[in-house]
């Protein structure tokens, strides 16, 4: 018996997961007001870029969001040159720990738009219910891709959906 519910467990964990991969695939990105680390004001529906849009939810007092972010930054100018990709860093940060986003991500040198989600809308709006939480997005604002949490590796799954989304409309 003590094996049944083991096996059940982890049917139920797998497909759990397997339903995480997947979940808010083919919904269009939703329309939330937000301001990036210089105060300017930015429309969620609005990202559109050339290429795909990774869109990272992310926090300063999360290591794992840091790992995923700082592993991407290292790869990003390849990401970019042969896909047209554009990360947006959505941070958490509520208005205890907010000013602590720019001296972070300038002292990283990270290249992405940083927008600023203190009250948690855009969070909400896209059902992270915690961080890190990766979506992708394509060139016509429909999430085709969406993971949670950060694992060693987990770039390179990322980045085989950007390269599939990318060249979809070239």
């Amino acid at each position: 018996m003590k094996s049944i519910l083991v096996i059940l467990s982890l049917a139920v964990s797998v497909g759990l997961f397997a339903q995480e991969e997947s979940a808010g695939q083919n919904k269009k990105l939703p329309s939330v007001v937000l301001k990036d680390m210089n105060g300017k004001t930015v429309n969620t529906a609005d990202l559109g870029f050339k290429g795909p849009v990774v869109v990272s939810f992310w926090a300063t007092w999360c290591s794992p969001c840091k790992r995923e972010l700082n592993t991407i930054h290292d790869l990003y100018t390849d990401w970019q040159e042969e896909t047209g990709v554009n990360l947006v860093a959505v941070t958490i940060d509520d208005e205890k720990t907010k000013n602590q986003v720019p001296v972070y991500v300038n002292g990283k040198g990270w290249e992405y738009l940083v927008l600023m989600d203190p009250n948690g809308d855009f969070k909400r709006a896209m059902g992270v219910n915690n961080v890190p939480h990766t979506f992708l997005i394509d060139t016509d604002g429909t999430i085709v891709y969406s993971h949670n949490n950060y694992a060693p590796g987990d770039e390179e799954k990322l980045y085989e959906m950007i390269k599939q989304h990318a060249h979809k409309k070239q």
